[in-house]
């Protein structure tokens, strides 16, 4: 059959798909379905039939349909939610300009995003993760159902003690693991037992110094280059040192193996504690991932991980790697009952690890985010060419770096084009460049850096092309040369 055309109801109203030519029917299917969505047809929330009545209209197989919704979601085209069927996503509305007034203020609602922090939610493996909530309620002892244990459950301890010393080096026993709702939760706790004041790096997240600051520890900053933290200018003073070793947040860049093993031997000659926000180590593109510091000295790190980059920050689920001596103040300060995280959802991780669908699951997403970045790294080469990105080897962003004094009319022109996106210096501590050197590593204050942090894992597949558009659109043209100075007449 070289085509056909058929039409299917949807909602009460005739639809014609044309999925002509010759080749896959899921993938004739889905060309037709996103033509439908880009001219208008199918508007932004229309609720598209089950897949069993689209395949019984078209003279399609079941799973056929079901693989081209499935798809489409993935792709951001379409949203299933259960209960609700599978809809038109709100994100693939067909985008048209819009006459903006000329305002440096941010709109409320950008059109584009491309704010760092979270994968694209339409992503998540619903199914596979289904799967592994129905094995692990079926499996579940009695005990689950009831007062949680603050260790949190020894099925995902276990589950990730396994995945942890495979796939990041780290050395832990399941005893040595306590779970916690993300990361934040994480620090308030080594907050409360640590206590202050702790290092950290010049750029970070503001969160997460405000986070140590309202439990009453104090931060101050460590010189970052393109070897990562200045670890040289670690004192005695420092309990505790946060760092962000296999990719630095948010310049890029792993810490040197030098400063790895200085930043060790400073934690084993001070009894200080470093404190390794592992956040986004497995995605790690270009060679192997760089090992978990937690590796070289379980004694000395904390290891700090969760599953909002990989999976979903809904989830709020994440884990501690402690040195022994930390378990029982930890677990004290956490309180006798789990009350953070869902018993089910942890023996449904602890299920999802297990049964290979979390390696699946990263090997996917590492793909996909390689290829956006890859996008990313295409678009600037061919519209701006004068702009240098860095930090592109690892993780779900990129900083764009700017020439000097550009970073705020940059955002500007962000703000103008609708687009959702952050500056280098929103991420700078408020003390790098007021800092004495004693208290701050290097010779010479650094220079403030402009550049912008882009995400480019947050957009759904639909929307990602348009969003990199508004970016180039953003950026400062080439800078004009500086003229040279005049020179004085020749002496007669």
């Amino acid at each position: 059959m070289d085509s056909w055309v058929n039409s299917a109801e949807i909602l009460g109203s005739d639809l014609p798909l044309e999925l002509s030519g010759t080749g896959n029917r899921r993938a004739l299917l889905m060309d037709a379905l996103r033509e439908a969505v880009r001219s208008g047809r199918l508007a932004p929330g229309t609720r598209l039939p089950p897949y069993r009545s689209l395949a019984a209209d078209l003279g399609l197989a079941r799973n056929t349909v079901a693989d081209a919704y499935a798809e489409l979601v993935a792709e951001g085209w379409l949203a299933a939610r259960q209960g609700s069927g599978t809809r038109v996503a709100e994100r693939a509305a067909p985008v048209t300009p819009v006459h903006r007034p000329r305002t440096p203020e941010r709109t409320a609602r950008p059109v584009h995003d491309l704010v760092q922090g979270q994968p694209d939610p339409s992503v998540f493996p619903r199914t596979a993760w289904l799967a592994s909530a129905r094995r692990a309620l079926a499996a579940a002892p009695d005990d689950a159902f009831g007062p949680g244990d603050p260790h949190g459950r020894p099925e995902l301890r276990r589950a990730l003690a396994g995945y942890l010393a495979r796939v990041r080096g780290v050395r832990a026993s399941p005893e040595r693991i306590v779970l916690c709702s993300g990361a934040a939760h994480g620090l308030r706790l080594l907050a409360d037992v640590v206590g202050g004041p702790w290092a950290a790096e010049e750029y970070g997240l503001p969160f997460h110094r405000e986070l140590l600051a309202s439990h009453g520890v104090g931060t101050r900053p460590l010189g970052v280059d393109a070897d990562g933290a200045r670890v040289d200018g670690l004192t005695r003073r420092d309990r505790a040192v946060l760092l962000t070793p296999a990719h630095q947040f948010p310049t890029g860049g792993p810490l040197h193996p030098a400063r790895r093993a200085a930043v060790v031997d400073w934690a084993r000659v001070t009894g200080g504690l470093v404190v390794e926000d592992d956040y986004d180590g497995e995605f790690r593109y270009d060679r192997q991932p760089v090992g978990a510091v937690q590796g070289l000295d379980p004694e000395h790190v904390v290891l700090v991980g969760s599953v909002s980059k990989s999976l979903s920050p809904a989830l709020r689920i994440g884990w501690m790697v402690l040195p022994q001596r930390l378990v029982a103040p930890v677990v004290a300060a956490k309180g006798e009952r789990e009350q953070f995280s869902s018993a089910t959802e942890q023996l449904t991780l602890a299920d999802f690890v297990e049964s290979g669908a979390y390696d699946r699951q990263v090997r996917r997403m590492r793909q996909r985010h390689r290829r956006r970045r890859d996008q990313l790294v295409a678009a600037l080469h061919a519209r701006a060419p004068h702009v240098r990105v860095t930090g592109i080897a690892a993780g779900l962003h990129a900083v764009l770096e700017l020439p000097p004094g550009t970073e705020r009319s940059a955002l500007r022109a962000a703000a103008w084009q609708g687009l959702a996106v952050e500056g280098l210096g929103d991420y700078l501590h408020p003390g790098a460049e007021t800092a004495p050197l004693a208290a701050r590593a290097g010779d010479t204050p650094a220079p403030r850096r402009d550049g912008l942090v882009v995400g480019y894992a947050t957009p759904a597949e639909s929307a990602y092309p348009e969003a990199l558009d508004a970016l180039c659109r953003s950026l400062p043209p080439v800078s004009p040369p500086v003229p040279a100075p005049p020179q004085p007449p020749a002496a007669p």
